[in-house]
């Protein structure tokens, strides 16, 4: 289905890229020929998924950011320019989610979750879509939302994410009617229950809950990787190009069943909470 020559040429910016479904998404676009520039705050996995794109034949760099520094995120895209020349699009993948009970939470534990999710995804999308629109290039921006995101569709327990989440699907869509004359193209993917090693670890840190999510699943599965990285691909790609400010439900029917992810979680004792926190806070 898809041509290997797919993403030829494009140059691509993923917040986030060195782990998880930001790692995954990466490798296919390398795959499918696009030059990365990888973000994150860590180094080590920044550097090993570059390592894994050049075996692939395609170019690729990184620089450690941390997006919710406005200044950080303005010289890591110069970074990026400088490598390949250009950035034509866009991947706010980065993130930050935990289960909590929210009269738990501290007001740092929100603005961590929030200046992350949103306010980075902010000032990645500001300083591209500037850029391109002083140089009146075209640009392509796709955000990973939360299919609690929705109106109608929210969890319990994941407020801060929750908050967040809406907010990029929010600005995911003014934006595609805002920037729509500059061909600068939003779209969003909410992403069901995809197993990674660092959100999966804060959200479903035991066997007994991972179980009880899978069963409950109306497909009795969670997500593969390659099926989100193929939509990304899709979604990016010149095959899609009147799709604007859409936002994608990838979740085998999920949120069909029952609004809220984590609402289940309604009917935890507090000792399963304590096991649940005690979890996050290793």
């Amino acid at each position: 289905m898809f041509q290997p020559d797919l993403l030829k040429g494009r140059s691509i910016f993923i917040t986030g890229g060195g782990t998880g479904l930001g790692r995954s998404m990466a490798l296919r676009f390398a795959e499918l020929g696009a030059n990365l520039f990888l973000t994150g705050r860590r180094e080590e996995p920044l550097a090993k998924t570059c390592d894994e794109i050049r075996k692939k034949n395609a170019r690729a760099a990184y620089a450690c950011c941390d997006v919710r520094d406005f200044a950080a995120v303005e010289k890591t895209v110069a970074a990026a320019e400088k490598e390949f020349g250009r950035i034509d699009t866009l991947v706010n993948n980065a993130a930050g989610n935990f289960i909590a009970r929210t009269e738990k939470l501290s007001p740092n534990a929100f603005a961590a979750v929030t200046g992350i999710v949103l306010q980075g995804t902010f000032h990645c999308t500001l300083v591209l879509g500037r850029k391109w629109i002083a140089a009146r290039q075209p640009g392509n921006i796709l955000n990973i939302a939360a299919t609690y995101a929705a109106v109608g569709s929210g969890s319990g327990f994941v407020v801060p994410s929750a908050c967040a989440k809406a907010g990029v699907l929010a600005m995911t869509r003014s934006l595609a009617v805002e920037w729509a004359r500059h061909k600068i193209r939003l779209n969003a993917i909410a992403p069901g229950p995809f197993p990674t090693e660092g959100a999966w670890s804060r959200l479903l840190p035991t066997n007994d809950l991972e179980e009880r999510a899978r069963l409950a699943h109306p497909m009795k599965r969670f997500g593969r990787h390659e099926e989100l990285a193929n939509l990304a691909a899709y979604l990016l790609s010149d095959m899609s190009e009147y799709i604007n400010g859409e936002c994608v439900v990838i979740d085998g029917g999920l949120w069909l069943r029952g609004a809220g992810e984590f609402n289940d979680f309604v009917d935890f004792p507090d000792e399963a909470w304590e096991k649940l926190e005690g979890a996050r806070k290793r």
